[in-house]
């Protein structure tokens, strides 16, 4: 699915609370601006049972009280296979999501820093790390631009 599709996919299965469409139309270009960045439509990420992403935590080695808490994204079912949280765990499987959605969920995800995207197959070493709050800034930026001031009535006077 490209990228024009999952943002469509996005919109038609958001809440239909009025709302919630309307923000992902909104938020689009920032979430297309991303996505084509990055290599592959659609990332496999480890979840468990009950669908919940696998958090990951990175010891910074110069500042031990600095710990990031990340979700990794495979580029290949057999990269999120052999990648550090095993699927031997019966508890843990690998789902294709795409990366608009990997995107849109990591904006409300509380507690995340940041995405590492595995870019090539056969490498776990090296990815592309995309910021929660370096997210969030461009979505408030974009939100921002947007937001048309009111209508003044036309009987004011």
């Amino acid at each position: 699915m490209n990228i024009d599709a999952q943002i469509q996919d996005l919109i038609e299965h958001a809440p239909q609370d009025g709302v919630t469409p309307v923000l992902v139309e909104a938020i689009a270009p920032v979430l297309t601006q991303i996505a084509a960045q990055l290599r592959h439509p659609q990332y496999y990420i480890v979840q468990s049972l009950e669908q919940n992403w696998v958090v990951n935590i990175i010891s910074q080695q110069a500042d031990s009280g600095l710990d990031q808490h990340v979700i990794y994204a495979f580029p290949t079912l057999k990269d999120a296979a052999t990648g550090p949280n095993s699927l031997k765990d019966p508890q843990l499987m690998a789902v294709p999501v795409p990366v608009t959605h990997i995107l849109f969920q990591m904006v409300a995800m509380e507690g995340i820093d940041s995405i590492i995207f595995f870019e090539v197959p056969g490498n776990t070493l090296t990815g592309t790390q995309i910021l929660r709050s370096d997210l969030q800034l461009l979505i408030q930026t974009q939100l921002q631009g947007q937001v048309s001031p009111p209508a003044v009535p036309p009987d004011i006077a």
